[in-house]
């Protein structure tokens, strides 16, 4: 098994969220983050949200690594990001 489902609070965009989870008595700390994408002006067709969504993934921090797309607002869509462990 490599993925649980962990319910956190509502927090504000952009925050890093950090879970300690022990494996086999190791301890080893995750880090998550949401980004939100936001339409600008008038509303986009999808396309448009698809090729703005894929430019906000491929430009993202290598370090990070995506996790989540979240579900559509009529103004944004939230991004859960995971930070790669080295």
């Amino acid at each position: 098994m490599r993925e649980v489902v962990i319910l956190i609070p509502e927090t504000e965009p952009e925050q890093n969220v950090e879970i300690e989870v022990r494996i086999n008595g190791r301890i080893k700390t995750m880090q998550y983050r949401v980004e939100l994408v936001t339409w600008e002006g008038t509303e986009p067709t999808a396309e448009e949200k698809f090729t703005v969504l894929k430019h906000k993934i491929d430009a993202y921090d290598k370090n990070w690594e995506l996790v989540e797309i979240g579900i559509p607002e009529p103004e944004k869509i939230p991004l859960v990001f995971r930070k790669k462990i080295s």
